[in-house]
């Protein structure tokens, strides 16, 4: 099984939106039991709270529920587990880099980096903006999500 792990701060906006569009996306081609999909976040701001308001009413719109995940912060053993590690941005990369094992820093990647053609190379904290930063998340991560799980299927042989 492939195990990925989408990380943003507080894992309740960027990272449980990008959860929640890959594994729509990895449903939409019957792989739910190849592929394992998790979020987590950085900091323990938001531990045990459901996604952001916003970001639940954004993903609804697309017919992707999110409602049900539960905050958590990025453990050691994440680390270890998991074969892909992927940023929302480059803060929390580097966050990440420096709390993992170096044996496991080639796990570790900006999210934007499977959509090269993407305008910009991170996915932006719409927590402080306007409710329209959520749909920007959605469009971002549901294009680095098709690059994601190209590349997966790819690099696994599976279809």
């Amino acid at each position: 099984m492939i195990k990925i792990l989408f990380v943003c701060m507080g894992n309740i906006c960027r990272s449980p939106t990008a959860e929640g569009v890959f594994r729509q996306l990895v449903k939409n081609v019957g792989l739910q039991a190849q592929i394992h999909i998790d979020s987590a976040g950085t900091h323990g701001y938001h531990v045990g709270e459901t996604p952001d308001k916003r970001a639940q009413a954004a993903a609804k719109k697309r017919k992707i529920d999110i409602s049900h995940h539960v905050a958590r912060q990025v453990h050691r053993a994440d680390f270890d587990q998991h074969d892909y590690i992927l940023a929302m941005d480059r803060y929390n990369y580097e966050m990440l880099y420096r709390l993992c094992p170096p044996e496991h820093h080639p796990k570790i990647h900006l999210l934007m980096d499977f959509a090269p053609t993407a305008p910009q190379r991170e996915v932006p904290d719409p927590y402080y903006e306007r409710d329209s930063g959520f749909e920007d998340v959605l469009d971002l991560v549901s294009m680095a999500g098709h690059g994601l799980l190209k590349h997966v299927q790819q690099q696994y042989l599976i279809q």
